[in-house]
């Protein structure tokens, strides 16, 4: 835990807001080293519960209620949810899922109940889980009706997981550590499964030029200029599959909006074409998650700039361009 929250020295009644997808995706990354919520399992109750005691350990008072944020497809809560919806002293509140997965409406949620908190005097102190600078307005607007604020975040696996502009507005700062989220989080095995048996269905770089660039020479005839085809006829598709490598570009991408801040990754737009260090950065952190090289594949790597700016473009609402490099 952070050495800078303390405990308050006066009574207070106050209200734990957290965003769901913030404390979902960086408890993985830091776990697991992905923010994909089918690679794992979340205890829910037991997070919650775990969330309250320690608010209770650091405040003398009176708990308002727990509002849980989170999405769901047209709004329509999942089981996971419908239980948490029925804890004692939880509020769900729920955004829409997407057909791309994308949350919409959590962040308006959020700032419209700290600011409606804040204006009718109902707290005197708000804990906000969440890294997304579009707080900082709620957080100055619940300020300014009194209330304090106490940002809490997960511990990151390196740099920073929330906005450098919402810690600066909060009045406390506290960081979960790996051990406090650990017992709340599983590895889904489904997702332990799948991975070798995309690595394995993809030969090495070494067993593509083996293939394509042959020892001996053929006695007649060129030199097959596809990987899809040999002398013999088809053989298996070769290369990383598509939607793997577009997941990988789109999750580099969300790490790199929780980590590097709205305004570090605004000096990128509007595109196409990235900066070499951090087109290389690019490759390097999405080559970790797919677990292999993608330096001999170049139309993967346009794959993988072209998922890296769809991700960013919808964050920022503007329209996408394709990338070549």
């Amino acid at each position: 835990m952070s050495e800078f929250a303390a405990p308050m020295p006066v009574l207070a009644r106050y209200a734990v807001m957290v965003d769901v997808g913030y404390i979902y995706a960086a408890a993985g990354e830091l776990l697991f080293g992905t923010s994909s919520r089918r690679d794992y399992r979340v205890d829910a109750v037991g997070l919650i519960q775990a969330v309250t005691k320690h608010a209770d350990e650091l405040f003398r008072g009176e708990l308002l209620r727990v509002y849980w944020y989170d999405a769901a497809r047209d709004r329509v809560p999942t089981i996971d949810q419908r239980v948490v919806a029925q804890m004692a002293w939880v509020k769900l509140r729920l955004g829409n899922l997407n057909a791309r997965g994308q949350q919409k409406g959590v962040d308006a949620n959020i700032r419209a109940d700290m600011e409606a908190l804040a204006r009718h005097r109902a707290v005197s102190d708000a804990v906000l889980i969440a890294g997304d600078e579009d707080m900082v307005p709620a957080v100055e607007a619940a300020q300014a009706y009194g209330v304090r604020v106490h940002l809490w975040g997960v511990e990151p696996p390196y740099g920073t997981n929330q906005a450098e502009r919402l810690v600066w507005e909060s009045d406390t700062v506290d960081v979960l550590d790996s051990a406090f989220v650990r017992p709340y989080f599983t590895r889904n095995p489904a997702a332990e499964q799948a991975r070798p048996e995309v690595q394995a269905s993809v030969p090495s770089p070494a067993q593509l030029f083996g293939e394509r660039h042959p020892v001996v020479s053929r006695p007649t005839g060129p030199i097959p200029r596809s990987p899809h085809l040999s002398a013999t006829g088809p053989m298996p598709r070769l290369g990383p599959d598509r939607r793997h490598v577009e997941e990988a570009g789109e999750h580099v991408a969300h790490k790199w909006i929780l980590t590097r801040g709205a305004d570090n990754i605004r000096d990128l737009l509007p595109g196409p074409i990235l900066p070499p260090v951090i087109d290389k950065e690019l490759l390097v952190e999405a080559e970790k998650e797919l677990g292999q090289s993608l330096r001999p594949y170049q139309e993967a790597r346009e794959w993988l700039r072209d998922a890296f700016w769809a991700r960013v473009h919808r964050e920022f609402g503007i329209g996408v361009g394709k990338s070549r490099g």
